[in-house]
């Protein structure tokens, strides 16, 4: 294996940019709620080598369509973890809304569950409704929720670190369970938290859970360059998405970090088949059920944050409507991807770009040879270490992937072809250190 290998992460409640994809007769339609269906998609991408089972969070029921995300993040990365024995549990957990000792006793738990395989998707939260349901009228400022993170992150770190090595000790001869001069508090006092410590468990075997982090807007990329091992991105278009790696990668020298030390992941949505034909059929089949949904339009105008009367679905997108990038429900990185695909496709009607789907996310879709010729481009020119996959079904997509993607991959010697490491920290190449 080359020293440099493919980071593959798959998204374990995406149907990719569908939103009746669980209408699908392969689909399990109890999906949101059903544990084993988040263990069963861990063990499939377990049997494809990927790096990590990756779980996005929100925490409010939407108005409308499927409820995609039911289950608390805890619950399911436990189930998935018990499932498993070698792929990465990483899972989102809001700052703005969980203390920090929270966070740093469940992700430390968990990963005493996993022997050593989780890791935190450090967010901060800008949906209303998430906020009314933590008592939040308003929810902070943007620059509010990023200083309040990046305490947070400060807090949890130094929990984890509040065992010293050999503080466990759990001598039967002696008695001696632990050596509490060797268990520090934190003893932290700060604009956000107040927290004494110490944590009341000892560190896993990878030391501390990988951390993680998504966002675009610039307190993001600060947020990430400080602390993140792994980074979660839009990007839709490669040289944009080179612009952003190089931009990160030197704010994490800055930082005093090897650049190396991160590895940047753009989100994409494959649709493989033997041949493009057959993916596009299978598109074909998807928006069929799409269309008997309806509302198409509207979807489309609530994605890109504008009223759906202003819009002629027989002209181009009038790019006056956008507000500025940020001012939609979706993050500050996902807004610019938007901003940017709207612009690139100004040849194109309303109605067209509606049929395309959300586009958060890169849809690749064609033969297998086309995806992995495709992501090793990306690879090797520095726009990504890795990818988020986000499939068109669960566990179908993730299937066809594992079967005919991966060993195309493992062939162009990008990707590994066996586990050769036991901690997730390993995985990465970012072992622990204090």
């Amino acid at each position: 294996m080359p020293e440099r290998s493919l980071h593959l992460n798959v998204n374990v409640i995406s149907a990719g940019a569908h939103p009746a994809a669980w209408r699908l007769p392969e689909a399990n339609p109890r999906a949101f709620f059903d544990p084993a269906h988040y263990a069963n998609v861990a063990r499939i991408a377990e049997a494809g080598l990927f790096d990590t089972a990756f779980m996005a969070d929100n925490s409010f029921l939407h108005p409308e369509g499927y409820p995609n995300s039911g289950l608390d993040p805890i619950v399911t990365l436990s189930a998935m973890a018990q499932a498993t024995s070698r792929i990465g549990i990483v899972g989102s957990y809001s700052t703005t809304f969980h203390h920090p000792y929270a966070i740093a006793r469940a992700f430390a738990s968990l990963d005493h569950l996993s022997a050593g395989r989780v890791g935190w998707n450090m967010v901060t939260s800008r949906n209303k409704p998430e906020g009314a349901n933590y008592g939040f009228t308003d929810l902070p400022d943007r620059e509010t929720r990023y200083a309040r993170a990046a305490e947070a992150v400060q807090v949890v770190t130094a929990l984890w670190d509040s065992w010293q090595p050999g503080a466990l000790v759990l001598d039967p001869a002696t008695g001696v369970a632990v050596d509490r001069t060797l268990i520090k508090p934190i003893d932290h006092v700060g604009e956000h938290f107040s927290v004494a410590g110490p944590l009341q468990l000892p560190p896993s075997p990878q030391g501390r859970p990988l951390l993680t982090q998504a966002g675009g807007s610039e307190g993001g990329v600060e947020l990430a360059a400080r602390f993140a091992d792994a980074v979660f991105t839009s990007a839709l278009y490669i040289e944009p998405a080179r612009e952003y790696y190089a931009t990160l990668k030197a704010a994490v020298a800055r930082h005093g970090r090897a650049p190396e030390s991160i590895a940047i992941m753009p989100g994409i949505n494959p649709v493989v088949g033997s041949t493009e034909a057959e993916a596009r059929r299978r598109i074909a089949e998807h928006d069929a059920i799409l269309g008997a949904v309806g509302g198409r339009l509207e979807r489309f105008a609530k994605w890109v944050g504008v009223d759906p009367a202003a819009l002629d679905p027989d002209a181009p997108f009038p790019l006056g409507l956008l507000t500025a990038t940020g001012g939609t429900y979706s993050s500050v990185g996902f807004d610019a991807s938007t901003r940017l695909y709207l612009e690139r496709n100004q040849h194109r009607t309303v109605r067209d770009l509606a049929a395309d789907g959300r586009q958060g996310h890169r849809t690749l879709v064609g033969s297998a040879e086309s995806v992995a010729d495709d992501l090793e481009l990306w690879f090797r020119t520095g726009a990504a270490d890795g990818f988020v996959i986000q499939f068109d079904t669960l566990p179908g997509g993730l299937e066809v992937f594992v079967e005919q993607v991966v060993p195309l991959l493992q062939k162009k010697r990008i990707f590994r072809r066996e586990y050769g490491e036991t901690t997730l920290r390993e995985r990465f190449g970012v072992p622990y250190t204090r």
